[in-house]
């Protein structure tokens, strides 16, 4: 977790770098349209063409402040949108020369809208309307009006392209670490499955299958001396009933080993579902535990254990499947039943539409029916595409002692 932290911040210092530059450069073409219109009243006051330059003006600041809600993505409609505002600016530096100045904020607005080379010739055409503005406010060929914003240009051209290239790189580094750690974590995993049903093996095989063999074979020369020599029969039946009772406390162990390991501890299902939502909680997914009610008696083990493994895969779905921000997982104890309720906000889905098949990876819904079947429970789902899912998992307090 604290890696996909780390990579979660990577991705929003990238992301903050871009919206601090975007601010800047919004912020700083009302400075300067304000500015424009402000010299402008300064140095002309009232005349035929004042109206028409404030209106125009008012217009650049309307159709500018539209630009975000269009979104960055190269639409129809963006186009448009650039093509109306580049349109006004022009007619605006053609009555007001000073208006110039707000060439810097749409360099940076067309190299964020256009393809590469479309967006550098309209940075062109930009710095050549520039340049003809400030000859005409200077009145004669400056050296410093005909170079200086085809300089400017260039460079504000080369600090946005040396950005985008660098922060395509780091999104791709990001993705490539991403897709690395899902890759060894699936490896991880397997190793661990492989590592554990070889360790089981192994302890089956020295305890159990072998004691199993052992009263076998005793169970075998009983049967051969039961006739001719009562009194051996019994020591080898004594001797199997023994290996018997040591390969049972062998089973009772490893019963106990495969309890889940929020519940090995005897804290009880609360504690373990308490467990289970804060270690399931992070940036992406809040998850909260609310309880109703207490048992009137300690909950069978099987009860338990099923209830929090169908916690898990419940919450594995809506981890995978969901796009949740918050998960509540609520317990509540009746008299004569337990129900666990799941509930999150997210995508929901159909429930009446028959899911895919899938490799059974130990949880999802087919598991949680299985669980719930084995001790007479039953399972309710209440959702609808984009509104969230409820799963309701409920389980008599009546079932059959559990075997010892």
């Amino acid at each position: 977790m604290t890696d996909d932290h780390g990579v979660r911040e990577a991705e929003r210092d990238a992301g903050s770098t871009l919206t601090t530059l975007t601010v800047v450069m919004h912020s700083a073409f009302f400075v300067l349209l304000g500015a424009s219109l402000a010299r402008y009243l300064a140095r002309h006051g009232p005349e035929p063409r004042t109206p028409w330059v404030i209106a125009l003006s008012v217009l650049l600041a309307a159709l500018y402040l539209l630009g975000p809600a269009l979104g960055a993505r190269l639409t129809v409609r963006r186009m448009l949108w650039l093509g109306a505002v580049v349109a006004t600016w022009t007619v605006l530096v053609v009555l007001a020369p000073s208006y110039a100045w707000c060439a810097v904020p749409l360099f940076y607005t067309g190299l964020r809208t256009l393809p590469a080379r479309a967006a550098i010739t309209l940075v062109t055409l930009l710095t050549a309307l520039v340049v003809a503005a400030q000859l005409k406010l200077a009145g004669w060929a400056d050296p410093n009006v005909l170079l200086a914003p085809p300089a400017v240009a260039a460079v504000a051209t080369a600090v946005f392209v040396t950005m985008e290239r660098q922060s395509a790189r780091q999104r791709a580094l990001i993705d490539d670490l991403v897709r690395t750690r899902r890759v060894l974590a699936a490896t991880e995993r397997r190793e661990g499955m492989l590592a554990e049903r070889e360790r089981l093996a192994r302890e089956i095989h020295d305890t159990v299958a072998q004691g199993l063999s052992s009263q076998r074979m005793l169970l075998q020369a009983a049967d051969r001396v039961w006739e001719s020599d009562p009194a051996t029969a019994r020591s080898h039946l004594r001797t199997a009933a023994s290996v018997a009772e040591h390969n049972l406390a062998e089973a009772r162990r490893f019963v106990h080993d495969l309890t889940p390991a929020d519940l090995a501890a005897g804290a009880g299902l609360v504690a373990a579902l308490t467990a289970l939502a804060e270690r399931e909680s992070d940036d992406a997914l809040t998850v909260r535990l609310h309880t109703e009610g207490t048992p009137a008696a300690p909950l069978p083990a099987l009860v338990e254990s099923a209830l929090l493994r169908i916690a898990q895969g419940a919450l594995a779905n809506v981890r995978e499947h969901a796009a949740a921000t918050t998960a509540t997982l609520t317990l509540t104890c009746l008299d004569d039943e337990i129900v666990l309720d799941v509930a999150d906000d997210g995508r929901g889905f159909d429930p009446r539409t028959p899911a895919p098949v899938r490799d059974v990876r130990g949880h999802g819904l087919p598991a949680i029916r299985a669980r719930l079947r084995q001790l007479g429970g039953t399972l309710a789902i209440e959702s609808a595409p984009g509104e969230g899912t409820v799963l309701s998992a409920a389980i008599p307090l009546t079932t059959p002692a559990e075997p010892r």
